[in-house]
């Protein structure tokens, strides 16, 4: 059976989320879509706000950016 692939808004949250933990710029959001680039610019400051509270490394294990 086939898998469903997850919403584009949804993986770009992500993407954009893993970016900002890890400490890189809103200048690399690949995304041309207004959609799929807003949801990568929200999980990209979610992630920064995340590094800034110290939810790196193994503090951050539990963290879904997804929330």
């Amino acid at each position: 059976m086939r898998r469903q692939k997850r919403d584009v808004t949804d993986r770009a949250y992500t993407h954009g989320y893993q970016k900002g933990v890890n400490g890189k710029s809103k200048d690399l959001c690949p995304h041309q879509n207004k959609e799929a680039r807003t949801a990568w610019l929200n999980g990209w400051r979610t992630g920064r706000e995340d590094q800034w509270d110290g939810m790196t490394g193994t503090a951050g294990v539990g963290i879904n950016p997804m929330t």
